[in-house]
């Protein structure tokens, strides 16, 4: 690290040049590639997933489309005036480019496109496989043109809600910008307080375009681009953050600009690579679940982290001695060249907190458990399901033309099941025949359509339409007994094989996969983790501290999920929809995500700690001037990821809103009630234990420091002059001399 540090000064104009090289390179590849995202993400294997394959084999075209709904409570929708309207809207409707065909109720074998009351009806939307969004959006303007006279229209359906997406970067730019006042604050210098954003916004852009490129390898998901930035901004600005501190720490002690920076590096550096290390292994965990999607997120999310990383080590150093000792503010450049460095001393609020945890252990410690313990109770009712269009916001034409559809034909119309049977014979046909009539009779099901058979007579299929709407309970318990009770009977005596399929079944089917595995890759993500530290820290106790407090900054992170987005508490407030389900692989991604955030704080908080148990061998006083010296620091990063988290609920995506909600809950309970209240309080009752470690594992665990201990040598006997302390002042220090030592254990 400290020859990659040197190196990077020594050449900092050719380190900048390839790294806005690579940014450009990567955009316009980027760029002429064009984007290759995702949306599917059906498991294979699964009923559901037979279903819709074999539909899509023996019934191309069938389903995907979107409708153009409108309602009335002047008369009805069959009367002579919105008949007219509806019928030259559907007209022009169908002669825009992209649109492949419109059927409407006022056509032939159009009734059942009229609700029973006759206030409501609707239309059939097709669009062209490669339609833009330009087009849609003047589908939608047209349709919506009819409005007035009593007369509401809205458009609902998959193509018509890419128009309700919104533009632009403005949750990367809010969530930059509070990242750039908090560290103007914390460094009091303008050029220290863009470096990391500077630093992290480059790593992030290359790691951007890459991903994009990443799409036309492999399945990437079509909201990675989205995480990724979110994830690369939080942790690329707190790890540039973490190195300008150190190398800020080193110019007010005296040393040169070139020399401060390589000692930021080598020390902070490496833990920095170390933090970046977990949040990778936590990352790639999604690997072992075999879910073709989520690779590439892991993959793609990965690449981000490494990217930042990469940047905060390389192009960070090479920026600081580009600005040189401007990383200080004006007042602190004045007060060394008048008074000379002076040791840093911790700020008093920190040094009573720490003083104050020291003194009340176990009282502040159930203080903490019982918070996180009350935040994680909602996670006892998560339901993982469908989240449609129901819970779009209030204001958008798809929740307008959903809530038309619920209330005119019955909440389960949007989002129907479908049948499909495999026939072998005349005794299955007959049997599928009377399938329609059992059906009818059953609780839980509104609707059910005519049996359909495909052109070899080997397929049929039919659609039911719940009671219930496709993200309620209600309708996955009726998906559980269509399959276990209702089509295993009606097929007694036959060979006929039916498998239910639709929105409802393929999350459902979706959620029973993510919920069977999750044991095996939470228990494998923890076990590195815990590898990892053991490491590291050369304790069992550090490792399982931290694996409980994880758990728990997930847990509670989840039970505010659950509150806002499956409760409904604020979520239309927020501009965040109606509540419904939680997304069935949120709580892979969020899990892998979490877990890596966390390990951060831990290694910040806990290297001092180690540091100091190992210069002292006093737990009391490690534990008292770790919290002290890193608390500051950890906590004006929490205050930037947070920031940069919550700002992406301007997204307007929902998913991204649940990520963004609950990674800044999580940093949040990690940064000011985990590490600076629990893990403190239990190391302090836990005493020596902390750094407990069998013999036999001793002598067998190779030897490894995330952060060595700080050079105590003067400048002057390093060969580094003590005046003239810009960058290109660096003077070689003699071989040997040259690495700040590692700490001993």
């Amino acid at each position: 690290m400290t020859s990659l540090a040197r190196w990077c000064l020594r050449h900092r104009l050719v380190v900048i040049a390839l790294w806005l090289l690579a940014l450009a390179g990567t955009t316009a590849a980027a760029t002429l590639a064009g984007s290759a995202y995702s949306a599917d993400y059906r498991v294979p294997g699964t009923e559901s997933a037979r279903a819709t394959a074999l539909l899509d084999r023996q019934f191309p075209g069938r389903g995907g489309e979107d409708t153009i709904v409108w309602h009335t409570d002047q008369g009805t929708v069959r009367s002579a005036h919105v008949k007219r309207a509806m019928t030259e809207v559907l007209h022009r409707t169908a002669t825009l480019p992209g649109v492949t065909s419109v059927s409407g109720p006022y056509t032939t074998g159009g009734a059942g496109h009229v609700s029973k009351d006759g206030h409501t009806a609707y239309a059939a939307l097709t669009f062209r496989d490669d339609v833009t969004k330009a087009q849609v959006q003047r589908v939608v303007d047209t349709a919506r043109g009819a409005e007035g006279n009593g007369l509401k229209v809205a458009l609902g359906g998959g193509d018509i809600a890419t128009t309700e997406s919104k533009g632009g970067h403005l949750s990367e730019i809010i969530g930059i910008a509070v990242a750039a006042v908090v560290l103007f604050v914390v460094f009091g210098s303008l050029a220290a307080s863009l470096l990391p954003i500077a630093t992290a916004l480059v790593g992030v852009g290359t790691a951007a375009m890459g991903t994009q490129l990443l799409g036309h390898l492999l399945p990437v998901a079509d909201f990675a681009p989205m995480l990724g930035t979110l994830i690369g901004l939080g942790v690329g600005i707190d790890y540039a953050l973490f190195i300008v501190t150190r190398h800020r720490k080193g110019l007010r002690q005296g040393l040169p600009v070139a020399l401060a920076a390589q000692r930021a590096v080598a020390t902070t550096g490496r833990a920095v690579v170390f933090a970046g290390g977990t949040v990778c292994v936590a990352l790639l965990g999604m690997l072992i679940l075999g879910l073709g999607f989520l690779t590439g997120v892991a993959v793609a999310a990965s690449l981000t982290v490494v990217l930042t990383v990469a940047a905060s080590i390389t192009l960070l150093p090479a920026l600081l001695g580009l600005i040189g000792e401007r990383a200080l503010s004006r007042r602190e450049r004045r007060r060394l060249a008048v008074s000379g460095p002076r040791p840093d001393t911790p700020t008093t609020l920190a040094a009573r907190w720490s003083a104050f945890v020291e003194r009340h252990p176990k009282a502040l410690g159930t203080l903490a458990a019982a918070v996180m313990l009350v935040l994680a109770l909602p996670v006892g009712a998560l339901h993982l399901g469908t989240s449609d269009q129901g819970t779009d916001p209030a204001t958008s034409t798809t929740r307008q033309a959903y809530d038309m559809l619920a209330r005119g034909f019955g909440p389960g119309v949007n989002g129907p099941l479908t049948l499909v049977a495999e026939l072998d014979g005349a005794a299955d046909r007959l049997a599928f025949d009377r399938l329609p009539d059992r059906l009818r009779h059953t609780e839980g099901i509104a609707s059910v359509g005519h049996a359909t058979l495909s052109g070899n007579g080997s397929t049929g299929v039919v659609t039911v339409v719940p009671a219930t709407s496709p993200q309620s309970r209600a309708t996955s318990e009726l998906v559980g007994r269509l399959r276990s009770t209702v089509l295993p009977q009606a097929a007694e005596g036959t060979a006929m094989k039916v498998r239910v399929g639709g929105v409802t079944a393929g999350y459902d089917d979706f959620a029973g996969v993510i919920l069977g595995k999750l044991p095996l890759f939470v228990g494998t993500v923890v076990s590195l983790g815990c590898l990892l530290l053991l490491l590291a820290f050369r304790s069992v106790g550090i490792p399982l501290k931290a694996a409980v407090m994880n758990i728990a900054a997930v847990a509670s992170s989840f039970g505010l999920i659950v509150a806002v987005f499956q409760w409904g508490w604020g979520s239309e407030g927020l501009g965040l929809g109606a509540a419904g389900p939680i997304e069935p692989f949120l709580p892979v991604v969020m899990v892998s995500v979490l877990f890596g955030l966390s390990m951060d704080y831990q290694v910040f908080l806990v290297s001092r700690m180690y540091e100091e148990w190992l210069a002292t061998r006093d737990n009391r006083r490690a534990v008292r001037v770790g919290l002290t010296e890193t608390s500051r620091v950890i906590n004006s990063a929490a205050v930037i990821m947070i920031s940069v988290f919550l700002a992406f609920v301007l997204s307007g995506d929902r998913v991204i809103a649940m990520f963004g909600i609950g990674l800044a809950a999580a940093v949040a309970l990690d940064a000011f009630v985990l590490r600076t209240l629990l893990v403190p309080a239990l190391m302090h009752l836990l005493g020596g234990a902390n750094w407990w470690l069998p013999g036999w594992l001793e002598r067998r665990l190779p030897r490894i420091s995330i952060e060595p201990a700080e050079c105590g040598v003067p400048a002057a006997r390093l060969g580094v002059p003590r005046k003239g302390r810009g960058a290109d002042s660096y003077a070689a220090p003699p071989r040997g001399r040259d690495q700040p030592p590692t700490a001993r254990t």
